[in-house]
């Protein structure tokens, strides 16, 4: 397998103005527009700047980003025979890190149901009211989302190790064995649990697979 994704064609964009007012009166001002409690009121020289940033704006809609919007992101995939002998095993190594990567970055999470999650982190009658009239996210939702990637992280670490299921198993050799070996001690509960929370953090992956963006 071979995959090579370039990023996103960028347009050109004049942000001086916008800048400058931010830097100035701090961050989303024209959300708050005020400063002290008070109006903000842009002085000529903020007046100008946005004039100077309407008119770069103009030049770069009529020039550069005239190409560049008819740009795509570049993607190049080549798919090798032995890539689908063990498909789950090729893709684990390639969807675990952009999962890790994205915990760290995410910046928003989706409303999880409360059958996703254990009961500490479910949510109240109230909790889903307020959010789905109001917008509101209570005290747990984003702990909800991060144990939904905490757990689909672990189901694909699992899925990369060569034999996870030796950890409830314990040989001895036994050359009178057809392999050379005997098992001595076994944990059936402990693996088929081990097995069950894999398969929950795959569903999981899926549920959720149109929500995995930052």
């Amino acid at each position: 397998m071979k995959v090579k994704i370039g990023g996103y064609p960028n347009r050109w964009v004049s942000n001086l103005h916008t800048n400058h007012m931010e830097k100035k009166y701090g961050f989303l001002w024209e959300m708050n527009h005020t400063r002290d409690k008070e109006k903000v009121v842009p002085t000529r020289y903020d007046n100008l700047l946005e004039e100077v940033e309407d008119t770069l704006q103009t030049l770069y809609n009529w020039t550069g980003n005239l190409i560049i919007d008819r740009m795509e992101q570049k993607v190049k995939v080549r798919i090798d025979p032995w890539d689908t002998w063990s498909m789950d095993h090729t893709l684990a190594p390639i969807i675990l890190p952009m999962l890790k990567q994205l915990k760290e970055t995410n910046h928003g999470a989706p409303w999880v149901e409360n059958k996703y999650v254990p009961e500490e982190l479910q949510a109240t009658p109230e909790m889903l009211k307020d959010y789905t009239e109001k917008g509101k996210a209570d005290e747990l939702h984003f702990k909800r989302w991060n144990w939904v990637m905490d757990e689909m992280i672990w189901a694909f670490e699992q899925k990369m190790k060569d034999n996870w299921e030796g950890e409830y198993y314990k040989y001895e050799d036994d050359p009178k064995a057809i392999f050379g070996m005997t098992i001595v001690w076994s944990d059936d509960v402990g693996r088929q649990a081990h097995q069950e929370r894999m398969t929950n953090g795959f569903k999981l992956f899926g549920r959720f697979y149109e929500n995995l963006w930052d």
